[in-house]
């Protein structure tokens, strides 16, 4: 671990990652394996939507999609910055009606590439729950700066 990557977040010991955040309409938790399956019907139902998200800028999600043993890859990959608290991802999930607990977006708080020092966060909806996005966004914006050790000058996040 490089000595930008232990300053993201401070020690276990001084900072405990929150485990969620629960907002109208959504709630967050951890991203997982156990989200493979709901988390690739979101995506990739909604990939132009994604991809014309503020903050997505580049080639994610794929055009062409991706196999649920790859997502799964992805996933796990993510379950295991969070264990390392070298990045953090949750899902975001319905709290209403037919869709409560169905995967209807998700969050990433990592240190920007560009510059570790910086907190780049991103969150996506899927393309039916659109209203939602501003939604989590302020409701995420708030929670970094009341739950996170972050500086509001250090945090990227697109406005929506």
């Amino acid at each position: 671990m490089t000595n930008d990557q232990q300053g993201f977040v401070p020690a276990a010991d001084a900072f405990e990652v929150p485990a969620g955040l629960v907002g109208k309409g959504f709630r967050l938790e951890h991203l997982g394996p156990q989200h493979n399956a709901g988390d690739l019907a979101a995506w990739s139902g909604s990939i132009a939507h994604v991809r014309a998200t503020p903050g997505f800028l580049g080639n994610w999600p794929p055009p062409e999609g991706m196999s649920a043993e790859e997502n799964l890859a992805d996933l796990v990959r993510h379950a295991k910055d969070f264990a390392d608290r070298q990045g953090f991802t949750y899902s975001v999930l319905g709290t209403e009606g037919a869709g409560e607990d169905e995967v209807v977006g998700c969050l990433y708080i990592y240190p920007a590439k560009e510059d570790p020092r910086r907190v780049h966060v991103s969150s996506w909806v899927r393309a039916d729950r659109a209203a939602l996005d501003k939604v989590l966004y302020e409701a995420v914006t708030n929670w970094l700066g009341e739950a996170w050790p972050f500086e509001a000058e250090r945090i990227d996040y697109a406005a929506r």
